[in-house]
């Protein structure tokens, strides 16, 4: 066998090992999947276990308590999800996608297949459709396909989903030796605060959460171009409203309430 032969031999070898790790890699995220499909529909069966609220999915429940929390839930999604944030370079999917992150380490069922649904719009809209299989990988707890940057503020919305004091000054520096922008490190906590909320509402109440993560589709093209405080277009012919964050039933949603602070 000559040198090059040999070379030849070995690359092969490397490459078939390669493809071995990635077809593992991919059964084991298959399990992942169908065991998360399976809490989904386990969560789905359950209705609210607390008396008097309003007879609507997700966070429409805790929104309509109040006029004045719906006006202030949509509020606090518009500032942290939509609205320009002075400094930040994170692009809108990027932002739906730590609140999906953050949802689903808290297994949300409802705000993660949402936000998730938000995000893909987004992606979509923007000419970014191959980076739609990163929501799934979100959806798991990991990282990967996601640049250093995103990686270190996805860790950061973790963290401070979980316990906000294991959050360290090294975490921050390296997320900023990454490329993010202080204001990048402010949406994170911000997005994993105003998320770790929106969760407990939604599954304290136990609120009504649909078993398919197609229940979302409709409601998330509005999003993408509306955000979340501005009446929704489909309200009138009785689609979903322009309501919730995360509220993605289109037959179930409550009628608009009025928009609160761009």
């Amino acid at each position: 066998m000559t040198r090059d032969e040999g070379r030849v031999r070995q690359a092969e070898h490397v490459r078939r090992q390669e493809e071995h790790v990635r077809r593992q890699e991919e059964h084991v995220r298959r399990q992942e999947e169908h065991v998360r499909q399976d809490e989904r529909a386990r969560r789905a069966e359950q209705g609210p276990i607390v008396p008097g609220l309003p007879d609507v999915p997700g966070i429409g429940v805790a929104m309509r308590l109040t006029p004045g929390l719906g006006v202030h839930l949509r509020g606090l999604a518009d500032e942290v999800l939509v609205n320009d944030f002075p400094g930040a370079t994170l692009a809108r999917h990027e932002r739906e996608l730590l609140a999906t992150a953050v949802s689903a380490a808290n297994d949300c069922f409802f705000c993660m297949d949402s936000h998730g649904a938000f995000a893909t719009a987004l992606l979509e809209r923007d000419g970014l459709a191959e980076r739609v299989e990163l929501i799934d990988v979100v959806k798991q707890g990991a990282s990967d396909g996601f640049d250093p940057k995103m990686r270190a503020l996805l860790h950061i919305a973790r963290v401070v989903r979980g316990n906000p004091l294991d959050l360290t000054a090294d975490d921050v520096h390296a997320a900023k030796a990454a490329g993010a922008a202080d204001a990048d490190v402010q949406l994170a906590v911000l997005i994993a605060s105003a998320f770790s909320m929106y969760n407990r509402l939604v599954d304290g109440f136990r609120a009504v959460t649909p078993p398919s993560v197609d229940a979302y589709r409709q409601r998330a093209a509005e999003i993408a171009e509306l955000g979340y405080s501005a009446p929704s277009p489909s309200a009138s012919s009785g689609g979903a409203n322009g309501a919730p964050a995360g509220n993605g039933q289109p037959s179930a949603a409550p009628p608009p309430e009025p928009a609160g602070p761009r």
